[in-house]
């Protein structure tokens, strides 16, 4: 067989291949559209804005001694699908990225984010994802 055609053959595996699909794959998750101003409120009860700063609306930090700062939004290189932003929201200590890695952020690689998921309903789940992802100005296409 000439070394082309084996190239050729084998070109489809190898895209199969990079595509994960297994279990533990995000690919084909999404979350219903949810509503970004309601999601808004989410951010405001919940009292995102002591650990968070979001541009825009650096007064939800006045009179807040804040725990830490984390930014949200603007441009990321660092989320590259869909299922990867929203488990960054549910689960923040599956990939701390690179500048929180300090105990400020996180200690023993478990971040110092509250756990949220005993007290976010699903439909907020959904409206706060809404929320933050259009924080964003460039995002993976879904």
């Amino acid at each position: 067989m000439k070394p082309q055609s084996a190239a050729a053959l084998a070109a489809p595996f190898l895209f199969l291949a990079a595509c994960d699909l297994s279990p533990e794959s995000s690919h084909g998750f999404r979350l219903p559209d949810g509503d970004a101003q309601a999601g808004r409120q989410v951010y405001i009860d919940k009292q995102c804005a002591s650990c968070h700063a979001i541009e825009g609306m650096e007064d939800l930090r006045d009179g807040v001694e804040p725990e830490m700062t984390v930014a949200i939004g603007g441009m990321t290189t660092r989320v590259d699908t869909y299922g990867q932003f929203v488990t960054s929201v549910i689960n923040p200590s599956h990939k701390i990225a690179q500048g929180y890695r300090s105990e400020e952020f996180a200690e023993g690689g478990v971040s110092n984010m509250r756990n949220y998921n005993d007290v976010l309903t699903v439909s907020e789940l959904i409206d706060l994802v809404a929320f933050l992802q259009d924080r964003y100005s460039e995002f993976p296409d879904y």
